[in-house]
């Protein structure tokens, strides 16, 4: 889909039943669409309309000169709704989709019905070590403007992919082998950056915070943190690791539609300032 002014970007969709409301699946940072939601297409299908798309610099996401920032991801998603017709919708993001999905309401809250948010948070560095690993990021990413792409995508290939894809499918390794790695770098930075714990109390739609309780990524206390502070937030819980969303699919699956079905009854229960949704 070609989006006027953004560029061109990827998308899945699933029509879903007749009048249902849509999500937006939202992916997290170095994974694509599929690679992140694979497991949950068809189930989430019997009850709604869904849209997924790669972000800007993943997969076959839109590809920018500009630097990457996670608000223009935000506005990707906008540009694909206009595109598609789609007034309101659900943001689902996981991981860095959460941050997405939060900047969806912060900068498009007129067209957000309600959020689900699974294993993010509001802020991702505050230790020293957290910060350094991300200040790295920001360093390499830089690096990334001035080499070649051809000398990029061989140490991607050796350093990266060689490694983390041996027992991967070959479409899986393929999505991951089609990403934009200074752009990846960037996100990187731009997660380190991200912080939204002044404005989520102001966050005034029906939430759904998914905590991956064995999460060594994102800690489970941020995630709780991020929930604590949404006033209107309902709590879901997984004993999972970041990978949850595949790795405890058979779990995950029905967990997520519970937590988009109760989003959606809360979204049509309360006054709306969207109008007819």
């Amino acid at each position: 889909m070609s989006l006027p002014g953004r560029g061109t970007t990827f998308y899945r969709e699933i029509t879903g039943p007749v009048g249902a409301p849509t999500v937006v699946l939202l992916h997290g940072w170095t994974a694509t669409a599929d690679l992140n939601w694979y497991m949950c297409y068809e189930e989430l299908g019997k009850h709604f309309r869904v849209i997924a798309l790669d972000h800007r610099g993943h997969g076959r996401g839109i590809r920018s000169p500009e630097r990457f920032r996670l608000s223009n991801c935000a506005d990707d998603v906008a540009a694909l709704m206009d595109q598609l017709g789609i007034e309101t919708f659900i943001p689902v993001g996981y991981s860095m989709g959460g941050t997405v999905a939060q900047l969806m309401w912060k900068r498009h809250d007129h067209r957000v019905r309600g959020l689900v948010l699974a294993a993010t948070a509001g802020h991702w560095a505050t230790s020293r070590q957290e910060r350094v690993m991300f200040t790295l990021a920001t360093g390499i990413g830089g690096l990334a403007r001035v080499i070649p792409s051809s000398i990029q995508q061989a140490i991607s290939e050796r350093l990266y992919l060689s490694r983390k894809t041996m027992q991967w499918e070959p479409w899986a390794a393929q999505q991951i082998a089609s990403h934009d790695w200074r752009s990846i770098l960037e996100a990187g930075s731009a997660l380190g950056r991200f912080d939204s714990r002044k404005w989520l109390p102001n966050v005034d739609v029906p939430t759904a915070v998914v905590i991956t309780t064995a999460d060594q990524v994102v800690s489970p206390r941020r995630q709780r943190t991020l929930a604590n502070l949404i006033p209107t937030s309902h709590i879901f819980e997984i004993a999972g690791n970041h990978d949850a969303a595949f790795a405890r699919a058979a779990e995950f699956v029905p967990l997520l539609i519970n937590a988009c079905l109760t989003v959606h009854s809360d979204a049509l229960n309360r006054p709306s300032h969207l109008g007819n949704i």
